[in-house]
């Protein structure tokens, strides 16, 4: 090796030292990066606070077990006043987050299943007409098969509100013929054709 050769290997070494050298400052190191510790004071929030209060119409993160319209998977129980109000808000809520998947009549032919995704199971089957609201409230709020959990987007009395749409849908399509009104009777027994 010449003197030259030598010279240039020594200052290409040199250069390649002082560039990895110099590259500490771009090593990302999370444990040393700037963040507050929980509870700490904080310059940043005009009430000098790091940790921030809860946002209305928000849902805490893990907060749903000790909430009051919390049940288990096997219970039927209904924890709120069904009525015409509560309804009409399962129904706003079911269009919005449910029916791109199960459909507007809940039998799992929704805008998305038809794009080439898996079709859910209709509500209209037996086995998910006897399942519990408990279990039902669960699967909206924890997710089952491909459906992801919605517990951050829906909050529990809208999961409650959305379930007693979902039993008004089943019921509509399985209500025993004894339990209509005489009128709707007569137009079944006419095949169904409204004058």
């Amino acid at each position: 090796m010449t003197n030259t050769s030598r010279i240039r290997l020594g200052l290409a070494l040199g250069a390649c030292l002082i560039f990895v050298g110099g590259c500490d400052h771009l090593r990302q190191d999370m444990g040393s990066q700037p963040k507050n510790k929980p509870l700490s004071p904080s310059e940043f929030f005009s009430d000098g606070r790091s940790e921030r209060p809860l946002l209305e119409n928000t849902v805490a993160h893990n907060s749903i077990a000790d909430d009051e319209l919390f049940v288990p998977k096997d219970s039927n129980r209904f924890p709120v006043p069904v009525d015409m109000a509560l309804l009409e808000r399962g129904e706003e809520r079911y269009k919005i987050f449910c029916s791109p998947c199960h459909g507007l009549q809940g039998d799992g032919n929704g805008m998305i299943s038809m794009r080439g995704m898996k079709h859910p199971p209709s509500y209209h089957q037996p086995r998910l007409r006897q399942e519990p609201n408990g279990y039902v409230y669960d699967v909206i709020a924890n997710g089952f098969g491909q459906m992801l959990g919605y517990s951050a987007q829906i909050p529990p009395r809208d999961r409650w509100a959305i379930i007693a749409y979902i039993r008004a849908l089943q019921y509509s399509r399985n209500a025993p013929v004894s339990e209509l009104s005489p009128n709707l009777r007569k137009e079944l027994n006419e095949g169904g054709v409204s004058k």
